[in-house]
């Protein structure tokens, strides 16, 4: 029984009476028992059970990407470039860690579960999306804002919630995590693209479908860091909030909401700015996509150099 809530009957009658069942409980006969030991089989269960519902819904959705992939090589290695840039940025967090450079497993998996996960935020943005086409004007700025920024910000940061939370020594650990998740979604994102654009050019027979992929390739490179850079925020927040259990929720939801902010913006930026700025093109993409990031790792960099500061002060001190 809590501390700080008592039921009345429990307030007034506990220790003369035998509340079983009316307000006090302990597992007496076979059925309390079943209970017990089924909510015990759940509770251990339900990382793996989210895992699996993952696994299937990323089987349904991309089994035809992996296969094609596997016909055609080279767009495998289409989209393994594609992320090089993304993984740069990861490599950069992992390596200026002040702390202690995370090992190699948590990191794999987590990067792993992203990319089952992604396919959770798939379903989810696909079901939606419908909901908000009957908007004018301003429907795909919701959409971006209230489903795809916070579903996709959310499944980042699931995987590093059920594959490494356990590994997190300190805040700044967090943002290598959320960065690994934000790789892994990025890479199963770049494949999946690079593989339409391949699909639609040969459906067309429009050119050649292998120069197809090779440009989405090219701009996905440049969106890719997008996605490392908006989890760290949110993967530093879960790292605070490991270390701060009392206001976890809270700082867990910040982390979370700046992350689906700074990428709902982006989303919408790249969506309206083509029917805005006149002679818009590849080229002009790819430079409001660097200085976006540019700006947003900016700022993730004077809050990683904020903690190593204080870092420092505490370890030398």
């Amino acid at each position: 029984m809590s501390d700080d809530e008592t039921d009345p009957v429990a307030a007034a009658l506990s220790g003369s009476t035998d509340l079983y069942d009316i307000a006090d409980w302990e597992p007496r006969s076979t059925l309390d028992g079943v209970s017990v030991s089924l909510y015990g089989l759940l509770h251990a269960s339900r990382r793996w059970l989210l895992v699996a519902l993952a696994v299937l819904l990323f089987v349904a959705q991309l089994a035809a990407t992996i296969l094609l992939a596997i016909r055609q090589p080279e767009l495998g290695v289409l989209a393994a470039l594609s992320a090089v840039p993304a993984l740069a940025i990861v490599g950069y967090l992992w390596y200026g860690d002040p702390t202690n450079r995370e090992p190699l497993e948590p990191l794999a998996i987590t990067f792993v579960l992203s990319i089952l996960f992604a396919s959770i935020a798939a379903l989810v943005n696909t079901l939606l999306n419908p909901l908000f086409s009957f908007v004018p004007v301003v429907g795909m700025v919701l959409y971006f804002f209230l489903v795809v920024g916070p579903i996709e910000e959310t499944v980042k940061w699931l995987a590093v919630r059920v594959g490494a939370f356990g590994s997190i020594n300190a805040v700044v650990d967090g943002v290598v995590y959320g960065a690994v998740a934000g790789l892994g979604f990025a890479s199963i994102e770049n494949a999946l693209y690079i593989s339409q654009g391949y699909t639609q050019a040969l459906s067309a027979e429009s050119g050649e479908p292998i120069v197809a992929a090779l440009q989405t390739a090219t701009s996905r490179a440049f969106v890719g860091p997008g996605h490392v850079l908006y989890s760290s925020f949110a993967g530093y927040y879960l790292g605070l909030a490991k270390f701060n259990s009392d206001n976890a929720g809270p700082i867990v939801v910040k982390g979370i909401l700046v992350a689906a902010l700074i990428h709902a913006t982006y989303n919408t930026a790249v969506t309206y700015l083509p029917d805005l700025i006149p002679g818009w093109n590849l080229v002009v993409f790819v430079g409001f996509v660097i200085t976006f990031d540019a700006v947003v790792g900016y700022l993730l960099y004077r809050k990683l150099k904020r903690y190593q500061s204080h870092y420092h002060r505490a370890t030398n001190s």
